[in-house]
């Protein structure tokens, strides 16, 4: 595993941090001796994530709420002060046919994976550009790129999380870099509650590398990014797919 001293102390927002994926950052950067606030809506979860991991701060919010978003960065400002990094993660999917979307299921999905990446963008913009430094970090993903069938409202999400991402990019440097790393297929509980094991074996039998990503190996992306390795990796997409997209 690769070893970042300069991410030890820095003060790190991760959304979505209760599973998954996040889960999975939250416990590298844990393992860095970073100052981590796990944010996700499922307080049961985070209490969890509480008692494994002392000193994490846990701030149980729905990241499509403005004020809730809100008070939770306050809670970090009088914690530490501003973050220096944002993985905005945060993310839900619905397996349907395009006809068969209902309105409140387009909104619940826009809300959490596109309204949630600007609302805790903008809180963490705006402490950062203070600080005169920050990196934002987004969970997109290859349906941002591509058009997965019955995932229409998904993949308008990961697309717009795309864009959202460059543009922050093109309006904050030098001081303050954006990225989005994209990943295809990872086993996540998000990921079998909708795919049958003949389903996952199926995907796995159509990738290059035969298998599904461990979250692990995204999270240790983020940690690329967030270091300062990637001083000069701004607006970038970084694609992390066993090879689905070639």
């Amino acid at each position: 595993m690769a070893q970042y001293p300069e991410l030890h102390e820095r003060r790190v927002v991760i959304t979505g941090a209760a599973s998954g994926i996040g889960s999975a950052v939250l416990e590298r950067f844990f393992r860095a001796g970073a100052r981590v606030a796990a944010l996700d809506r499922d307080g049961a979860a985070l209490a969890k994530v509480a008692q494994r991991y002392p000193g994490v701060l846990p701030l149980q919010a729905d990241v499509s709420c403005e004020s809730e978003v809100q008070a939770a960065f306050r809670r970090v400002d009088e914690a530490w002060g501003g973050p220096d990094i944002l993985i905005a993660n945060a993310g839900i999917s619905l397996r349907h046919r395009f006809e068969e979307i209902t309105l409140d299921e387009w909104n619940a999905v826009l809300g959490v994976n596109l309204t949630g990446a600007f609302l805790t963008s903008r809180e963490a913009v705006r402490r950062m550009q203070v600080q005169g430094q920050g990196r934002i970090l987004l969970t997109a993903s290859t349906n941002g790129y591509h058009g997965h069938a019955n995932y229409a409202d998904y993949n308008a999400s990961k697309a717009g999380v795309i864009l959202l991402m460059k543009t922050l990019a093109a309006e904050y440097a030098p001081h303050i870099l954006a990225n989005a790393v994209c990943p295809g297929y990872v086993l996540t509980p998000m990921q079998r509650r909708e795919y049958t094991d003949e389903m996952l074996e199926a995907v796995n039998q159509s990738l290059p590398l035969k298998r599904h990503a461990d979250p692990d190996e995204v999270a240790g992306l983020f940690m690329f990014l967030a270091s300062d390795e990637a001083c000069y990796i701004t607006g970038q997409c970084l694609t992390i797919d066993g090879g689905e997209t070639i």
